[in-house]
């Protein structure tokens, strides 16, 4: 017979495929990144879909800051990733940007397309709303992702300390209440967003001369 151990040898092979989480607060390069990622998988032959969801221009995109931007698929509540993979000729890797706002359903459907259909799946989104309370898809996503990547791209409050949380900017005063998902972007808007430290999060200070 046979004995099964913890530490048994692993097998040869092709590597198992790998679900990654790469979280950081507004204006820290998370599209960038996908993008950048979604290029390089490209180049070396790998088939990729790159999907989103509430992206800031508006329409079926991954846009940055930076000025970079490509067409994707828009991700609704009722898609079905699993459905959306294997219904194609073959898909080797996602990018997933925006992943915060997918449903936990969906968060589940792309562990089981990393453990059942050997693609890899590289997720990209905030870890914590307005509030600084963690998005569900988020939450699922530090239990079940074999990496989960903070990105180092340094972003700063106005007080010039590490910006950790983003704070909703309404009549130019820092809210505490409202629905977990109202688009903005970090500009002049009526409905904006504002990185902050965790203490002027927590204050509510948005600096001297902010809009």
């Amino acid at each position: 017979m046979t004995e099964s151990f913890a530490l048994s040898a692993v097998p040869s092979g092709a590597r198992d495929a790998v679900l990654k989480f790469y979280f950081g607060p507004m204006d820290c390069g998370k599209s960038t990144l996908a993008l950048q990622m979604n290029y390089n998988h490209g180049r070396q032959g790998r088939r990729g879909l790159v999907l989103t969801k509430h992206d800031r221009s508006g329409g079926p995109q991954v846009t940055s800051r930076i000025g970079l931007g490509l067409d994707a698929i828009e991700v609704v509540d009722s898609l079905d990733l699993v459905a959306l993979v294997t219904g194609r000729d073959r898909i080797d890797y996602l990018i997933c940007d925006e992943v915060c706002f997918y449903t936990v359903d969906q968060i589940e459907q792309l562990a089981d397309l990393v453990d059942e259909h050997g693609v890899d799946v590289y997720a990209f989104g905030l870890a914590s709303d307005f509030r600084s309370v963690m998005f569900p898809a988020a939450q699922r996503l530090f239990e079940l992702a074999d990496e989960v990547c903070r990105l180092q791209v340094e972003v700063l409050c106005w007080c010039g300390r590490p910006g950790l949380l983003n704070g909703r900017i309404v009549g130019g005063q820092l809210v505490r209440t409202g629905e977990q998902v109202v688009i903005g972007d970090t500009d002049a808007s009526p409905v904006r967003y504002q990185v902050l430290c965790r203490r002027h999060h927590r204050s509510g200070l948005l600096g001297e001369g902010t809009l």
